[in-house]
């Protein structure tokens, strides 16, 4: 596997990193890559790629941002049985690791199903059975959706935010739900391509205060150098 995939879309942080330039909410294009109907399709296919190979696919935004993650979580010497949830869980390898790392209590949802069922088979092939996978929609939670100690995104934010309909309420929701999930003083993981820090604080202002960003890679392009990937630590608070 490669070890520094990037999602499709992130070219906007990558371009304004390379010129210096501020990013504003107005360069957002609506996008497929937004739909649903378009990562149905996507892990449909992936999913019949893996039964006639065994390829669990790409690892967005890589090995390493994975393993720097889960290298994180276990320096913050974090309970093992701690409740995660791994928003837009995808292929579900992010949470596979963290349960060979040791960890317990893993939940991941994804709201296409054929995601849920690719996950599903790969956990099963590595003989990881403990994970929780689930279809649900993360901006329209059902009730009984638990609460968590630490909720991670890598790139689902930056998924609604080229989303063709009403993007600027899709985030308000989804930062509603994540409050909603999130125990007061649980820690929220984002990994984006398409927000910067400052960015990410500003959106994530009501509700939560940003602890810590975690040191990605930087690129030179034209004499200047930038971040292609943010991440970001929040806590939760009232």
């Amino acid at each position: 596997m490669e070890d520094a995939v990037q999602p499709h879309g992130c070219e906007r942080q990558e371009k304004a990193a390379a010129e210096s330039l501020p990013l504003a909410n107005e360069e957002f294009q609506p996008s497929e890559l937004g739909t649903k109907q378009y990562w149905d399709r996507a892990y449909e296919r992936e999913l019949q790629f893996f039964h006639d190979s065994g390829d669990v696919g790409d690892i967005w935004f890589g090995e390493e941002s994975m393993d720097r993650q889960i290298t994180w979580l276990e320096s913050q010497k974090i309970p093992k049985d701690t409740a995660l949830l791994d928003i837009g869980t995808g292929n579900g390898v992010f949470l596979i690791e963290l349960a060979k790392a040791g960890f317990t209590n893993l939940t991941g949802i994804d709201d296409s199903s054929s995601a849920v069922k690719f996950a599903k088979a790969i956990a099963e092939k590595e003989e990881v059975l403990s994970l929780k996978l689930q279809v649900a929609d993360f901006l329209h939670p059902f009730p009984n959706l638990s609460q968590y100690e630490i909720c991670v995104d890598k790139g689902t934010f930056d998924v609604i935010s080229l989303s063709p309909d009403h993007p600027a309420e899709r985030q308000n929701f989804y930062r509603q739900s994540l409050h909603r999930v999130l125990k007061n003083g649980g820690l929220f993981l984002i990994t984006s391509c398409n927000w910067t820090k400052e960015e990410l604080v500003n959106h994530f202002r009501e509700g939560f205060e940003m602890l810590q960003e975690l040191p990605t890679p930087k690129f030179q392009f034209g004499g200047k150098s930038g971040n292609s990937v943010t991440v970001l630590v929040f806590k939760r608070k009232e």
